[in-house]
């Protein structure tokens, strides 16, 4: 399935435009990961689009989120590895991420929301206002969008071999690049 039917699929699956949006986020910081360790971009890129696809489907069993979804993209004969991927995303579960994209994945998620929740705070809420300190500064301050796992985020170092401010440079650079398709 390539990028366009992975999108619709995703729209099947998903109505709510902030989850839809968060799906393009981490999408566009796979993809721009893909690159920079030169792998697949498409199937990282498709991995970062279908990680919450099963999110409406489960309610509020957050147990059931990321092993429904993996079932479902199995289901649907996705990569090996990309379902993987979705299902240890969710660190409820207690399964470590092995592959890169599924370590990239783990840390790109939470990134994201910091990201959004940096920008939603700026007097512009633009995205392209936002600066690499400032969201390292948020990182810091543990009141600050407390849902993000921020131990999820500096795993980058150890999981992906990136300082932590490379790390969020290129996530941000990435959903920056698509901050009209973000709204920000």
């Amino acid at each position: 399935m390539n990028r366009e039917e992975s999108f619709e699929l995703l729209k099947d699956n998903l109505k709510n435009n902030n989850l839809i949006k968060h799906s393009l986020a981490v999408e566009a910081g796979m993809k721009k990961l893909a690159n920079h360790f030169n792998k697949n971009q498409e199937l990282w890129s498709i991995c970062g689009l279908l990680h919450d696809i099963d999110y409406e489907k489960i309610g509020d069993n957050l147990e059931l989120h990321s092993k429904e979804g993996a079932k479902m993209l199995r289901d649907l004969m996705f990569d090996d590895d990309l379902c993987d991927a979705v299902l240890t995303h969710n660190e409820a579960h207690g399964i470590a991420p092995k592959s890169i994209m599924a370590k990239a994945l783990f840390s790109v998620d939470p990134l994201t929301g910091l990201i959004v929740a940096s920008t939603l705070v700026l007097p512009s809420k633009k995205i392209n206002d936002l600066k690499v300190e400032s969201v390292l500064k948020k990182l810091k301050v543990k009141s600050f969008a407390k849902g993000v796992s921020r131990e999820n985020i500096l795993k980058c170092k150890e999981y992906l071999g990136l300082s932590l401010e490379e790390f969020v440079k290129i996530v941000l650079v990435a959903m920056q690049g698509i901050s009209d398709e973000l709204g920000l």
